[in-house]
């Protein structure tokens, strides 16, 4: 149990999940109706997932090995590096994720053609470790590389299946409008993930300041003071839902999903109201760690809207 709370588990569920949605349940009915067959097979889709899963998993594992000062002050029940993993075990699983991720990566980019996979697939681990021991210490800094990086986790998915496509039938399919429509909507999906988890990073510095500021850390919520980040975490909050309805009335297919108008109203915008009730009224670490919960239920909720998306097509 300790190594599954080490890798963050459930939240590699979220990302795998974010991943197979996005393919199955919205790119190929999208494909399908623009009467296109896929080119990926599942078998190297499902190793796009598992190296996307092993290179989070190896990020989280080093960044609980430099954070052990941080989180004996923060959580010291919940720290596992040093107590019931110790730190060399940490470090050689670290290792064994990101080599592991590597080599898959470096596979698919071979099968692909695309040496950028190849640079993408390396490049991220390296920006995980300076982002476990610089980046994440600077003010919105590290907040916008996890955010970055989660909205990679799902344009990838469209990226690596259109590449496969051009292998195929050529770079002309790059230019039809099934690409532009499966990169429209999946990049509406990662714009979702950017700034759902942009705010729930922002939340956590707020739960972790007194570690954070131990350490000469220089997160927002230690900048600006926390008034002034509730103030900044308000105004995306309320950006994000006006964008929500903005994408409901003005694209035409989102009217004509099942269910939509309840979905948007109960299962996106309603969790965003009570995370703004909650995160203007916290004030304890607890209290913080509350709704950072939340913005992970939002990141769910959104991510369950794909099993309607896709039926637009």
């Amino acid at each position: 149990m300790a190594y599954l709370k080490l890798i963050r588990y459930k939240n590699l569920i979220i990302i795998a999940l974010l991943q197979i949605l996005l393919r199955y349940a919205l790119l190929l009915p999208i494909l399908d109706s623009y009467d296109i067959q896929p080119v990926l097979s599942d078998f190297r889709f499902a190793l796009v997932v598992l190296a996307t899963v092993l290179l989070a998993a190896s990020g989280y594992v080093i960044n609980d090995y430099f954070d052990i000062r941080i989180d004996r002050i923060n959580r010291p029940e919940s720290v596992v590096v040093g107590r019931k993993i110790r730190r060399r075990t940490a470090l050689f699983l670290h290792v064994l994720l990101t080599f592991s991720g590597i080599l898959i990566g470096l596979f698919l980019a071979y099968v692909s053609r695309k040496e950028i996979y190849a640079l993408f697939f390396i490049t991220v681990p390296v920006v995980l470790w300076y982002y476990s021991t610089t980046f994440k210490r600077h003010i919105l800094i590290g907040n916008l590389i996890i955010a970055m990086f989660t909205a990679i986790v799902a344009l990838l998915v469209v990226s690596v299946e259109f590449a496969m496509l051009s292998r195929a039938h050529g770079m002309q399919i790059l230019q039809t409008e099934a690409c532009s429509t499966a990169w429209f909507w999946t990049s509406g999906f990662a714009l979702f993930a950017f700034i759902t988890n942009f705010v729930r990073e922002i939340i956590k510095d707020a739960e972790d300041i007194k570690g954070d500021k131990a350490v000469g850390c220089r997160t927002l919520p230690i900048a600006l003071g926390i008034s002034l980040t509730k103030i900044f975490v308000l105004l995306i909050e309320l950006a994000s839902i006006l964008i929500l309805w903005l994408i409901y009335f003005f694209i035409p297919q989102i009217m004509d999903i099942p269910y939509v108008t309840i979905y948007f109203i109960v299962g996106l915008s309603l969790p965003h109201f009570i995370l703004i009730v909650l995160w203007m009224k916290a004030t304890t670490s607890k209290q913080f760690y509350h709704v950072s919960t939340l913005g992970k239920v939002i990141m769910l909720s959104g991510i369950l809207f794909l099993l309607l998306a896709g039926q637009a097509f």
